[in-house]
Formats: structure tokens, C-alpha cells, sequence
């Protein structure tokens, strides 16, 4: 079944996570999207591998394959970020590789990139020369700090925007130095959100009949990651504090060490009304009308002392042990602590295609993540093969551009492509 963007072209000038995450969420929605590389090398994101140490100082390759960590010289990261998509490969610092692009706007919906601010406009690819071309063009431009201001032309990446955003000082406990978030969440959310613009624009179009430029940045996206605790500070003047686990304020709203070194969380936030079901759970209904515990209040002036009981209680039974107690119970709202490993066999994420079985053209069986919008009319699918370098190049400069094979000919002997 079709994607709710099929017919939709996207010109995808990016690298590495921020800008290729957000094409690859439009290619999955079933846009046709041409991912523009230059043909020495290509995107950068093609040589990304995660390397291991062994003494904690000295890298070393990693495990499992080529030299990108799979084999036949595939990036696990390239894979990820690029799925679905063409590969054009074109010389951008050349006129007839401009002229490329020109021709191949004019017959586009969407043109996405994530370099700094001043790369396009030197190359003659920001939005004032592009629209010229199509003034009905789409233009998104996913940035580190945002299109103004006195570092719109800094670069950045992710781990800038998560600095640069608070969020360092708002995880782990109060004692704790701020916390690198190492889940390129950054790029993942600014590309997200990217995703988000472009089909806002695209929709404006339909409705109004003109293109648009959509700016993104990393800076941005985590602030509206934060809507709690900024939102709290900007209505309270009140600084967010990092939470200590044994001195949660309510102890319902919080996690627990089990058998097994696993944990467990409870997410009850109204207290009073699950205090009596989570005393009979774990066999402390003496403490259900205890004064030092009865009230939610009681419970936040006392959490020490109940957190320590309940940490005593938690720590003889397993994660799965307890959710059958507390689900058995009544309504009490709970789930086991994950690790990454545990996705994979997790039947929810299963049941719903979060983690999705592939067969990827080259690698064989794979396990990819799936769609998270789940529509029921026209769904999407994801092609889990990301493009060989230049793979397309031909078939997109026929196709979408226009060119004969003799003039392909020639810009190859020109090495503009």
C-alpha cells in the first residue's frame, strides 16, 4: 500500500544524522527522495563506525565484519540514516554540477540540508537562488543554533546541541557533573522536527499554493524537548533541580533496584489513589494509614524512610516477578527498566513493528527500526537498504533531469559527477 507521500521529490543535500534522519523518515512515508553526494567520498557519514577499547584509551576496530563494523564495507550508521533513498553523486563546486541541481529542483517538492550557514549561498544553493527555479519549492535548512543571532554560522553537532540546551544538568543525581546523553538525540529530535516543518510546509502549499523555507536547529529542538522544565522556569522564575532517587518527593513516581541488578519504575503521580493498592501489593498495608506515610503530603515530608522500606521489598524479587505482583494487584501503573538488548524480544515493541525483520538486499536478515506513526490508510514501508554511492546517478539524471545518455557521458568525462 503507497505512502501518504508517494509522488513527493525530495533533493536531500546532507550528511551525517540531523538532515539524513529527517529525509529517511520522508523516504519511509514513501517519498522518493536523491540523496546528493559528491562523488569522491561521498557523505561523510558513510565512514562512521563506533570503535571499542579494551583498556578504556586505545580504540580498537570493531567487531563483526569489513572495516565499518559490517560486511562488504557497510556502515551500520550509513544504513540507518540513508535507508530507502537514491544516491546521486554530483560536484557541487563545478557550474554544470549546479546546473544538475537547478534542473532537478524545477521537477522537486522538497530541497533539505544541514551544512552552516553560508555553504549553500557560496554554492549557489540557498533558498533565494533555488526558489527562483521553483517558487514552489519546499526549503529546509536543519541547523546547530538556528538561522539568526551572532552564532547562525557556527557549526555544530549533536553533542553542541545537547550542551548548549540545559539537558546535561537535568539528568542523574543532584552531586553528579553534567551528564553526556550519548543517543545522538540531538540529531535525532532536530531531525524529527525537520520532518515535522517540511510536512507543515508541504501542507501550507497545498492549501496556499506557495513553497516556503523551514529552518531547524539542534538548539531549538532540545529546547522543545524540554517543555516541563523550562516551561516551569519561564512561569515560576524557578530553577528545574536534578532529582535524587532516594529523596524522590513521591515515591510512587519513581524506580527500584530488583533481584538480578534489574529495575523497576512506578509512574503513579496520583499517589493518594494508588497508595492503598501498592501497600496491599507489596505487603505493608500496615503503612497504609500509618501518620507518617498516609497522605501524599506525609509521603513527600517522610520519602526517605518509605523509599528505604520500599527499597528492602523491591530488591527480593525480579523485575518480572514484581510486575506480575503489582499488575495482579489492581491498577497499578509500572514496567521494567530496558536496556537497548531488550527491545529486540520485547512483544510489545514487536507487536507493534517498532523493531521490524528485514531482508536487506546485501547484509541478508536484519532487524531495523520501524515506523513510529503508524497510519491506517496509507501506512509507508521501510526499504532498509541505504544506496551505494552513485548508484543512482544516471537513472535520477534521465529520469528527473532530462539528460541524454550522451550528455551523462560527458559530465562524467568532465568528472562532474
Amino acid at each position: 500500500m503507497a505512502g501518504p507521500l508517494e509522488g513527493i521529490r525530495v533533493l536531500d543535500w546532507t550528511q551525517y544524522q540531523q538532515g539524513t534522519h529527517a529525509t529517511a523518515m520522508l523516504a519511509d512515508l514513501g517519498a522518493t527522495v536523491i540523496h546528493i553526494e559528491h562523488p569522491i567520498g561521498g557523505d561523510a557519514g558513510r565512514g562512521v563506525v563506533v570503535r571499542r577499547t579494551t583498556d578504556g584509551t586505545t580504540p580498537v576496530p570493531p567487531p563483526g565484519g569489513g572495516a565499518l563494523g559490517l560486511p562488504y564495507g557497510k556502515s551500520w550508521y550509513f544504513e540507518c540514516f540513508n535507508r530507502g533513498k537514491k544516491s546521486l553523486t554530483v560536484d557541487l563546486t563545478k557550474e554544470k554540477g549546479k546546473e544538475i541541481i537547478y534542473r532537478l529542483v524545477k521537477k522537486s517538492d522538497v530541497f533539505v540540508h544541514n551544512y552552516r550557514q553560508g555553504v549553500p549561498e557560496r554554492l549557489g544553493l540557498d533558498y533565494e537562488t533555488l526558489c527562483q527555479h521553483n517558487p514552489k519549492l519546499i526549503y529546509a535548512a536543519a541547523s546547530g543554533y538556528g538561522p539568526k543571532g551572532p552564532e547562525a554560522k557556527e557549526p555544530a553537532f549533536d553533542l553542541l546541541g545537547i550542551a548548549r540546551s540545559g539537558i546535561m544538568t537535568m539528568v542523574g543525581e543532584p552531586d553528579m557533573p553534567p551528564l553526556w546523553i550519548q543517543l545522538g538525540i540531538a540529531d535525532q529530535l532536530g531531525g524529527m522536527l525537520t520532518g515535522y516543518g517540511i510536512l507543515a510546509a508541504l501542507l501550507a502549499r497545498e492549501w496556499r499554493g506557495f513553497g516556503q523555507k523551514v529552518d531547524v536547529s539542534l538548539l531549538g529542538s532540545m529546547i522543545a524537548l524540554q517543555g516541563y522544565t523550562i516551561g516551569m522556569h519561564l512561569y515560576l522564575q524557578r530553577e528545574a533541580l536534578r532529582p535524587a532517587r532516594k529523596k524522590t518527593p513521591n515515591p510512587l513516581w519513581n524506580y527500584y533496584l530488583c533481584k538480578g541488578d534489574k529495575w523497576l519504575m512506578l509512574s503513579m503521580g496520583q499517589s493518594d489513589r494508588y497508595w492503598p493498592t501498592l501497600c496491599r501489593a507489596l505487603g505493608i498495608e500496615y503503612l497504609e494509614k500509618d501518620p507518617k506515610f498516609e497522605s501524599a503530603a506525609k509521603r513527600y515530608e517522610n520519602c526517605e524512610e518509605l523509599i528505604a522500606i520500599m527499597d528492602e521489598i523491591f530488591i527480593t524479587k525480579s523485575p518480572s516477578e514484581w510486575m506480575k505482583i503489582l499488575k495482579g494487584a489492581g491498577d497499578i501503573i509500572c514496567t521494567p527498566v530496558q536496556g537497548i538488548a531488550d527491545l529486540t524480544s520485547d512483544p510489545q515493541v514487536l507487536a507493534n513493528d517498532y523493531i521490524i525483520d528485514c531482508n536487506h538486499e546485501v547484509l541478508g536478515p536484519v532487524k531495523v527500526i520501524g515506523m513510529p506513526i503508524q497510519l491506517s490508510k496509507t501506512p509507508g514501508a521501510v526499504k532498509c537498504e541505504a544506496p551505494e554511492l552513485g548508484q543512482h546517478t544516471e537513472e535520477v539524471l534521465i529520469e528527473v533531469g532530462g539528460y541524454s545518455w550522451e550528455e551523462i557521458g560527458k559530465l562524467q568525462e568532465e568528472e562532474v559527477i
